[in-house]
């Protein structure tokens, strides 16, 4: 007892001798001021770009008021698979989905120095905020995935995104993404394993230990039982790819996929490419929820493909609606959809938006019956030559106080903004270009429950490829995604990126000195 006694002795009084650096006012435990993260990582996919195909990964830091400074941003590659992927262009053979890689370098990129500066070997590096980075990727069908870090000053809204444009018949078009955190949960609705399409999942891990993953896919018969989808390794510092077909047994039209990691966790990421009907990755949906939006769908939509998988728990029955330009209204002959338990539901909704922009919202017919669902919506584009392109929208989050796109070209991106509840007010800024520029901001508003298009504000002087950060002024949320529109040999080529919030920030709890904590 004189022992514990003298030990809380010590303690005690190396609490009142040693306070704390700065102490804080107000509740002790509340929440009370807001700081800026300090580390920022995101992982990017393997292009999946054939043989000729070309990418290129663009990296971006808005610039920001708050105290971090100095820091660091870069992308390093991470290790080429162990065997090149059969992806759409080629016709390389393809690994099974229970292979597991050896990682060909020595470790996770950017190992050992996530508090300093960029590796030697690092893809490209960006110096401060405000001004996109472009570099391309690794070419070739053994293209590996790759990592980007960020820290300092560079860490808040540190954005990535990589841009693919293949012009071959198999796997024509343009593929685009924003490079996402390392997780353990992803879900895709829209995949298929039918006709010409050639659907992969991108397995990136560019950590420290193997992940072990399990791939559950959905149809409209339900889960698609297979071994070879369960227990994959993949080991750290190493790509990955799976083709689905290999896991279907058998052409499945319409498929929802849930990335599971055991262990570890990893970048995931679904492409999806239709012969010469286009191609693009299927981003990956919010968590399962009784309402879905799913927002960006073009004027031009010539046709639209709407997938929704509910779990093995209930039935889900739900409206259809569209955000136009005056509200939301339910299009005709295509009110509601009715998905089973456990299983994938797909329709079609031809030339839905009937020349205007709009955002897709789903929602329980039943209030007292609300079961929570991923949804994804191909959408086609047509030009008058015949040809098209394809892109894949998903249930989005709203973007919150800030969200940022980059690689956003002259003339070329579209930014959609749609209000799920009330007005809302919104700033955008089109930040300098990646070779020079002068940013420029405009506020938009956005009607109660509609659809706001404008051809993205480009900064003065632009000089190569620019960022655009959306920026939640005033009012209810709203949720956003830009379309990168090219025309390539006569091929109406794009993509459609959602924003989400930039996560920049977090609240840090106020501590205050208690001597007494040594007593309890």
């Amino acid at each position: 007892m004189l022992a514990a006694v003298a030990v809380l002795a010590v303690v005690f009084g190396i609490a009142e001798v040693r306070p704390p650096a700065a102490p804080a006012t107000g509740e002790q435990g509340a929440a009370a001021t807001v700081a800026q993260v300090e580390r920022t990582a995101a992982v990017c996919p393997q292009p999946l770009q054939g043989l000729t195909g070309s990418t290129s990964l663009t990296a971006y830091t808005p610039p920001g008021a708050g105290t971090p400074t100095g820091g660091a941003g870069w992308l390093s590659d991470a290790a080429a698979p162990a065997t090149p992927p059969t992806t759409a262009p080629s016709a390389t053979p393809a690994p099974t989905a229970s292979a597991t890689p050896a990682p060909t370098g020595s470790a996770a990129p950017g190992k050992g120095t996530d508090k300093g500066a960029a590796p030697a070997d690092a893809r490209l590096t960006v110096a401060k905020p405000g001004t996109p980075v472009t570099a391309p990727a690794a070419n070739g069908d053994t293209a590996p995935g790759t990592g980007a870090v960020a820290n300092g000053a560079l860490a808040p809204g540190f954005t990535v995104t990589q841009t693919t444009v293949v012009t071959e018949q198999r796997g024509l078009g343009m593929s685009g993404l924003t490079c996402t955190p390392a997780g353990t949960s992803f879900w895709f609705a829209g995949a298929s394993t039918a006709g010409d399409r050639v659907d992969y999942l991108s397995l990136v891990n560019t950590e420290s230990s193997a992940a072990v993953v399990d791939i559950k896919l959905y149809g409209d018969k339900g889960l698609i039982e297979n071994d070879a989808a369960n227990g994959i390794t993949v080991a750290p510092g190493s790509s990955q790819s799976v083709l689905l077909s290999t896991l279907t047994k058998g052409a499945v039209t319409d498929l929802a996929v849930h990335v599971v990691a055991r262990s570890g966790r990893l970048g995931a990421a679904l492409h999806a490419a239709d012969g010469n009907k286009g191609a693009d990755w299927v981003p990956a949906s919010v968590e399962p929820a009784p309402t879905q939006v799913l927002p960006g769908l073009p004027a031009d939509t010539s046709a639209a493909r709407l997938v929704v998988w509910a779990p093995p728990e209930d039935d889900a029955d739900l409206k259809i609606q569209l955000a136009g330009k005056n509200g939301w209204f339910t299009p005709a002959g295509n009110e509601s959809i009715h998905v089973k338990a456990g299983l994938v539901a797909a329709v079609d909704l031809g030339k839905i938006t009937r020349d205007e922009v709009a955002g897709l919202r789903l929602s329980p017919s039943d209030d007292k019956h609300a079961t929570p669902v991923v949804a994804g919506l191909r959408v086609d584009r047509a030009g008058s030559n015949g040809k098209s392109d394809a892109a894949w929208l998903t249930g989005s989050a709203p973007v919150g106080t800030r969200a940022t796109v980059a690689d956003n070209r002259a003339g070329a991106s579209t930014l959609f903004l749609t209000s799920t509840g009330d007005a809302a007010s919104v700033k955008v800024t089109a930040s300098a270009g990646t070779g020079g520029g002068t940013p420029v901001t405009k506020e938009v508003q956005v009607p109660a429950g509609a659809t706001v298009a404008l051809p993205a504000p480009e900064p003065g002087g632009l000089n190569g490829s620019f960022a655009l950060t959306v920026e939640t002024v005033s009012g209810g949320p709203v949720v956003a995604a830009r379309m990168l529109a090219v025309t390539t040999k006569d091929v109406p080529m794009f993509t459609v990126q959602a924003l989400r919030d930039d996560h920049s920030s977090v609240k840090v709890p106020r501590a205050a000195q208690d001597p007494g904590v040594v007593q309890r």
